[in-house]
């Protein structure tokens, strides 16, 4: 059985310089792979340490980007005779899956882009459905200022959470980490593979999701935990004084680093569920009475 390629679906390139008059770079699965050349201290470097002279960059094609906008402006289109609520939902769905695909990916200006096409195509929805009412009032009605974001397309709900509309630019961009040397799954090192996943069979979920959260660095030391340390959750503000035992109360520390964060927090070891360094006086029942250094039983 043989291989053959399709010559129109093939294309030749070099992924650094012009070749045969093809641009560098190339498309694969909505991606734009290309290398640009840059300086001493942006290049990447081979598997003996050794300076390329280019950094390979990976973004959303141009093609993936205008299908996306195509499908919002589709929805938005569809949507000029529902309400904010209807069309908020609609392309809620569409944004968060563009968004997560292109997430692991240099997607930044790609993103910010995509939010100011949406924010002009939003406009002009706006001025359809109130075609007698000014710039002010549809800015008013449609737009509101939540946690200082003065542009954010949500609905007006008194005393709620309203429902707001996803921003390209507010989805966090994960870069890819290479694994370390000869690391494995299968090798033990449970607070490596915990703090690269966020999760390991053999370790705690609360541990892991900690342990990833905090980048395998205590929070009281600020320095990276190692395999044979033992790790505890503390509460950030005691259960004694009204913490919630939830994960934005909750960190991850060395033992010793536990001890010595609990003597200085205040908290009550009885009420927080945690070790106190200082152990509390111990309590002697009445009918116990000290007799010569001796803790002795009497009987009335």
């Amino acid at each position: 059985m043989g291989l053959e390629l399709k010559p129109s679906k093939t294309r030749i390139a070099h992924s650094l310089y012009e070749h045969e008059g093809e641009k560098p770079g190339f498309n694969f699965l909505g991606h734009t792979i290309r290398q640009f050349t840059v300086g001493k201290y942006r290049t990447g470097k081979d598997t003996k340490g050794n300076s390329l002279g280019f950094k390979t960059i990976i973004t959303p094609s141009k093609e993936s980007q205008k299908r996306h906008y195509a499908n919002m402006v589709e929805v938005i289109d569809k949507c000029k005779g529902i309400n904010q609520t209807g069309l908020i939902k609609n392309l809620n769905a569409i944004i968060r899956g563009w968004c997560n695909y292109f997430s692991t990916v240099s997607s930044s200006k790609a993103f910010s882009r995509m939010d100011a096409l949406v924010y002009w195509k939003l406009r002009k929805w706006a001025k359809h459905r109130h075609r007698n009412k000014g710039e002010k009032w549809i800015n008013r009605k449609y737009w509101q200022t939540i946690g200082g974001d003065n542009w954010v397309f949500a609905t007006r709900q008194e005393g709620k959470n309203p429902m707001r509309l996803l921003k390209h630019s507010s989805t966090k961009i994960i870069n890819y980490v290479k694994v370390k040397g000869e690391s494995s799954p299968f090798d033990g090192n449970l607070v490596y593979w915990s703090t690269r996943m966020g999760q390991h069979p053999e370790m705690p979920s609360r541990i892991s999701i900690l342990l990833k959260r905090q980048k395998g660095k205590c929070a009281h030391c600020g320095l990276f935990f190692k395999d044979e340390d033992v790790l505890e959750i503390d509460h950030i503000i005691p259960k004694s004084q009204g913490g919630k035992d939830e994960y934005e109360n909750w960190q991850l520390l060395h033992r010793h680093c536990h001890d010595n964060k609990t003597t200085l927090d205040g908290s009550l070891g009885s009420k927080s569920g945690c070790n106190r360094t200082k152990p509390k006086p111990p309590v002697i029942p009445d009918n116990y009475r000290w007799v010569d250094d001796m803790l002795v039983v009497t009987y009335v």
